[in-house]
């Protein structure tokens, strides 16, 4: 236990200044919790910036809602009143459940020109015939209880051009439909698309959107039923809003069990007040550097940051630990210093492949973890000292060394132990873990809600958000035109199962040599009366029945095709513009397809034709956390190499140098083989956690390999690096109990790394020497 302290007013200042330090810092530097910095970029030019547009285009407003829990007829009634308040509510574009077509000045627009922009032939064909069969439709339609559908469509679009534009632009859905309402093909639940008009990252926005809907929900729900959303704005949200718990639950829970982990071993406040300082300085300067380096910080990076505590108060309380009441301030460090300050460079060492695997929201948790590492160990050597020497701050003198010091006889045993990692290193070269590419090992996205995502896009037909053939072309004109020309491909790739329907921008605008191709075909007034008093010869409609037909015809055949920026529609024009769009000085299109069955028959399709690239976002990602996976593997290869020269530059002496890297070695070794055992895969995030491993065993194994010059001094060092080794299990022991799955993957692995290099580090420890020779670290 810790004497009273002698002068406690330079520590209770420095104490007082790191924290309104700290408090300026946070107060100045926002966290930001979206997952934008944990997603791969692309490997090109081309890739980075098609991905980046996918990510945050179109295919990122969706939200596919779905209700269940109830009978057909109650779910269709929900359903439309959800739909009814989510349309009123403007947050969205499309509000679409099956039975709600544009309307107001979206109407008004796409009913102008129905004849430039409706897809097929037959909304334009005129000749007699047709005009017969279509004005027969009309009159079956107003002898039935469609009446006032055809008093307000059907004289003025006999072909019924509208509607089948009103088709083109409504999504496919694969299931049934109820009272006009979607359902699931084979379950009793109804399907509700929407497109946001606010960004799918904006998480602001999107958090106001779910709660609409959630809000449009419980005013429409009955008893037993339930809602089910998803879609990549969903996702984001949950993910942050997962993060922020995290965050939260980190930092409590972090602070909580250090503090009583430093009591229980210090039983001082003024301990506690010493190590406060050193943690809320290296806090502070590791979010400023990372503000600096990045732009921002990540709640990821903070909340990791939180759980560095374990590790970044290892320097001071080594410190206070190894300190005897009464001594001067540099006598601790003259006996642990250069172990210290090894410790130190081989712990940040051991975060290169963090720092340098490429992807830069790991890279932002690297850089925060070298920069508080660092800020803590510079506090503890030039500035705790002298404070703790005023207040002389010691563990106090051991009076039960023999208690603690029985557990040297263990290491009678040690080579029992190293056959543990002669028995791993076997398995790894029988059974050598496989490598994790897949992205999904990064995502904050539970499996489950990816399979519900996948479920609810089949039914309701979205497109695939993971796939994206891209058109690129000088002119927008250019886009569109080879857009139309792949149109026959499309539909034969539909056809032949290989995917479902498609979203891209000549669906919506043809280009203006086809626009001007169908204005060619529409007849003038007076070939399209004679033909329409032909037509009604022996039908009942009287003579100027069909006049605003004739007039709309004829003020279509007046128009100029429609450009991009004459689709003023607020529909139109939402829906256009993330498909359809010009950056530098280059102009793309987007095809989204939904439901891909057969990736590689759609790659073949496309592979010959000319300024068409098909981006599999799911094969891209995985080839990026490959290429990332590899840098970090190198990296960690490289900062081995460099942890070992400096070892031998520092200890100049091959037995310590020998014991050190044994024991770290030994921890790596038996939990890969472990890894490989139990069948999991070799990620980034388990490459990464075990070079930090290392990095925090070589802290253990430089400490117990150090000469000690008597028992005493062997005790203080079983107490301090129990002490240390205590903190770092549980603070990355609740890290992996996050619901962040990177987080929870480097919490169980930097944890159970840090317990086996503990132990390989204990047995392979230095005898204790009794020569005084050996005093110095």
């Amino acid at each position: 236990m810790t004497a009273r302290p002698r002068s406690i007013k330079p520590l209770a200042i420095g104490l007082l200044l790191s924290l309104v330090m700290a408090a300026c810092v946070f107060v100045a530097i926002p966290l930001r919790t979206d997952m934008a910095g944990f997603l791969p970029a692309g490997r090109t030019d081309n890739t980075r910036f098609i991905m980046r547009e996918v990510q945050s285009g179109s295919a990122a407003t969706v939200i596919l809602a779905a209700i269940e829990g109830a009978a057909p007829d109650v779910l269709a009634r929900a359903s439309q009143t959800m739909a009814d308040s989510l349309a009123a509510s403007g947050l969205f574009v499309t509000v679409t459940n099956g039975s709600r077509p544009p309307d107001g000045a979206d109407e008004a627009f796409l009913f102008s020109h129905r004849y430039l922009l409706a897809p097929p032939a037959s909304a334009r064909d005129f000749s007699v015939d047709a005009l017969h069969d279509d004005m027969q439709a009309v009159l079956d339609m107003m002898e039935s209880s469609a009446e006032p559908l055809a008093e307000h469509y059907g004289l003025a679009d006999p072909t019924g051009a509208f509607m089948a534009l009103l088709r083109a632009w409504a999504p496919h859905s694969h299931g049934r439909s109820i009272d006009g309402v979607w359902f699931a093909p084979e379950r009793d639940r109804a399907l509700i698309l929407l497109r946001t008009r606010a960004n799918g990252m904006d998480l602001y926005a999107q958090k106001q959107v779910q709660a609409a809907i959630s809000a449009a929900y419980a005013a429409a729900a009955q008893p037993g039923m339930h809602l089910l959303m998803s879609g990549p704005a969903v996702f984001a949200l949950k993910a942050s809003h997962a993060m922020q718990a995290d965050v939260e639950f980190l930092s409590t829970a972090s602070m909580l069990l250090v503090t009583a982990v430093l009591i229980w071993r210090f039983r001082s406040p003024w301990v506690l007040a010493a190590m406060g300082i050193a943690f809320a300085l290296s806090l502070s300067v590791a979010m400023v550097v990372v503000r600096v380096l990045f732009g921002y910080v990540h709640g990821i990076s903070f909340g990791f940051g939180m759980t560095m505590l374990g590790v970044s108060l290892d320097y001071p309380v080594l410190l206070i630990g190894h300190r005897d009441q009464g001594e001067a301030a540099d006598a601790p460090l003259r006996r642990i210093g250069t172990s210290l300050r090894l410790a130190v460079t081989s712990a940040c060492l051991g975060l290169t492949g963090m720092v340098f695997c490429g992807l830069p929201g790991l890279a932002q948790l690297g850089v925060f973890s070298v920069a508080g590492l660092l800020s803590a160990a510079a506090t503890t050597l030039w500035l705790l000292p002298r404070l703790i020497q005023k207040a002389d701050l010691s563990p106090g003198v051991a009076t039960h060394n023999d208690g603690i010091l029985r557990i040297e006889s263990w290491r009678r045993y040690r080579l029992w132990f190293l056959i543990l990692p002669v028995i791993g290193a076997g398995v790894l070269a029988v059974h050598p873990p496989r490598r994790e590419t897949d992205i999904a090992s990064l995502s904050p996205v539970p499996p489950a809600l990816r399979a519900l995502d996948a479920e609810l896009r089949h039914e309701i037909g979205a497109p695939d958000a993971g796939q994206a053939i891209i058109v690129q072309a000088p002119t927008v004109q250019g886009v569109l035109e080879r857009e139309g020309q792949l149109m026959p491909v499309l539909d034969a790739l539909q056809a032949r199962g290989v995917m479902g329907d498609a979203e891209y921008a000549a669906r919506f605008l043809p280009s203006i040599t086809v626009q001007r191709a169908r204005i060619a075909s529409l007849p003038d007034t007076a070939e399209l009366t004679r033909r329409l008093d032909a037509a009604r010869a022996d039908l009942p409609f009287q003579p100027d029945a069909f006049a605003p037909f004739v007039q709309d015809v004829a003020a279509t055949r007046a128009m100029e095709p429609l450009q991009p920026h004459d689709m003023t529609s607020p529909l139109v024009a939402t829906r256009l513009a993330p498909l359809l769009f010009a950056r530098q000085g280059q102009w793309f299109g987007v095809i989204l397809p939904e439901t891909v069955r057969d990736t590689a028959a759609l790659a073949t399709a496309f592979a010959t034709q000319p300024d068409i690239m098909v981006l599999n976002m799911r094969h891209e990602t995985n080839a990026i956390v490959a290429d990332h996976m590899h840098q970090a593997l190198w990296w960690t290869v490289a900062g081995t190499i460099m942890a070992v020269a400096l070892l031998a530059l520092g200890l100049r002496d091959v037995r310590r140098l020998a014991r050190v890297c044994v024991a770290v070695g030994s921890a790596g070794i038996v939990i890969m083989a472990a890894m490989a055992v139990l069948g999991v895969r070799l990620s980034l995030i388990h490459v990464i956690s075990l070079q930090f491993v290392m990095g925090v065993g070589l802290d253990y194994a430089l400490f117990f390999a150090r000469p000690q010059i008597d028992r005493a001094e062997r005790a203080r060092t079983l107490r301090t690096l129990l002490t240390c080794n205590t903190m770092t299990l549980l603070t990355f022991g609740i890290l992996a109990c996050c619901r962040t799955p990177l987080l929870r993957d480097i919490g169980s692995t930097v944890a159970i790394g840090a317990f086996l290099a503990m132990l390989f580090s204990f047995m392979m420890a230095a005898p204790v020497t009794g020569t005084a020779r050996q005093v110095r670290s």
